[in-house]
């Protein structure tokens, strides 16, 4: 029994039951993962951690792996195993995961400049777990938690909408504002500016300030965004699908505002909260709440600010539908 280990999903993903995947998708994927946890506990019981005892690893060497490699070691037992998915990246046979997972290495190395592959291991279509760093050195995955977990990511997207936390959680004052027009024709990424929050309980509390500060300063009628993302990676509602933000002039009533929570002009978000945004923007398309043809632009493209800062505003220019 792993009791050590905790499991959660830094983009909310739900159990593979509540899942629209088709049945032998899921069954390959999680019994892959069952073998997986099976050798992490024998090599626990043992007292080492080894990618030889792991009979369901395809090695680094196996998939074609570049010769680089970060130098930071995990101490073990962690407290955590995160969980990921790469959007875009489908594979269903050995080959094609692992080409697909040479394109992600070079992606991390030379696009985000880090020393790897972000994930400790990632599982495919086909069933098979790649060895990303490995056991023994930490990932890039996951900001605050990269010491204290393995990273775990599943090639593809998940077709099932994040989870959001909802207002009541962060204990939203009561408001009334107008409703959109929907679907939304776009999407406008946007900063909070301000201090960042990586864990669950600051970023429920920034969002406070955030509400607090846009409606008892600025005379909002409410905190301003559709939705707002942490570097924890979490999902917060704002205003939500139906209600208009007050972040754009002149495009609030059609436009999703997706407000990432600190200042990115120097320093970009971690991967966390930029594939929940992603994530997030795919389900208002699948669930009707944005056009398929929608537009993406920062907020800077539209009126004069700084927002969403320029590290930010270089990410999201590589995005799908992006319009400068």
């Amino acid at each position: 029994m792993l009791l050590w280990l905790r499991v959660f999903s830094v983009l909310g993903l739900g159990v593979w039951g509540d899942s629209p995947w088709d049945a032998t998708r899921a069954k390959r994927m999680s019994e892959g993962l069952r073998y997986l946890f099976g050798n992490i506990t024998q090599l626990i019981e043992k007292g080492k951690l080894g990618v030889n005892d792991v009979s369901t690893v395809v090695s680094r060497k196996e998939w074609g792996a570049e010769a680089v490699g970060c130098g930071t070691h995990l101490t073990s037992p962690v407290n955590f195993l995160v969980m990921h998915h790469v959007p875009g990246l489908e594979c269903h046979n050995q080959t094609v995961c692992s080409q697909r997972l040479r394109e992600l290495q070079a992606h991390h190395v030379h696009n985000n400049s880090w020393c790897d592959v972000a994930y400790n291991f990632l599982v495919g279509d086909d069933g098979r777990v790649y060895e990303g760093i490995g056991w023994d050195i930490q990932g890039m995955h996951t900001q605050g938690y990269n010491n204290i977990s393995l990273g775990f990511a599943f090639f593809g997207t998940k077709e099932a909408c994040p989870y959001i936390v909802p207002r009541s959680d962060w204990e939203a004052r009561e408001t009334h504002c107008p409703k959109m027009n929907l679907p939304a024709k776009y999407v406008i990424i946007i900063h909070t500016s301000g201090r960042v929050c990586n864990m669950s309980d600051e970023c429920r509390l920034l969002v406070q300030d955030i509400q607090s500060l846009l409606m008892d300063r600025f005379n909002s009628c409410d905190i301003g965004y559709n939705f707002l993302v942490g570097q924890d990676g979490v999902l917060y509602e704002g205003v939500g699908w139906n209600v208009q933000g007050s972040h754009t002039a002149g495009y609030n009533d059609i436009a999703l505002g997706i407000a990432f929570m600190g200042t990115f002009s120097g320093t970009a978000p971690n991967a966390a909260p930029l594939e929940a945004a992603q994530n997030l923007i795919q389900c208002a398309v699948d669930k009707g709440y944005l056009d398929p043809n929608y537009l993406l632009v920062a907020q800077s493209d539209l009126i004069k600010t700084l927002s969403p800062g320029q590290a930010l505003y270089n990410i999201i220019s590589s995005w799908p539908h992006f319009k400068h």
